[in-house]
């Protein structure tokens, strides 16, 4: 049996604002640390029959880019449903919801713009 570790950095500024995040793991062919401006990690506690979640972001994080980050996560979610589930019809609402949360993210920066 493998073994694989994921190690996650978080530098925080004086108030524990999440300034840098940086990844690594063990089986990646990446030799450095990878940076990232935001994450989302969430487990399973099959005996709580609860879902327990790290949600961080760096103070660089753009609104834009935060839509954009759980644009693409809505989509994949819907992709890793799918495959988990055989559930097409579930998965294509899924991905229909997150198609119009962009609309309307960008919907609303137009107002904003006028």
């Amino acid at each position: 049996m493998n073994h694989s570790t994921i190690k996650i950095d978080v530098l925080l500024d004086p108030n524990k604002v999440p300034e840098q995040i940086s990844w690594t793991a063990s089986d990646s062919t990446a030799n450095m640390a990878q940076k990232a401006k935001a994450m989302c990690i969430a487990f399973w506690d099959g005996e709580d029959k609860t879902a327990m979640r790290i949600d961080l972001w760096t103070k660089d994080m753009m609104m834009d880019e935060m839509v954009d980050f759980y644009y693409q996560m809505l989509m994949t979610m819907a992709d890793t449903f799918k495959r988990a589930t055989q559930q097409q019809e579930l998965s294509d609402d899924m991905k229909r919801f997150a198609k119009v949360f962009l609309e309307k993210f960008r919907s609303i920066q137009l107002k904003e713009q006028e």
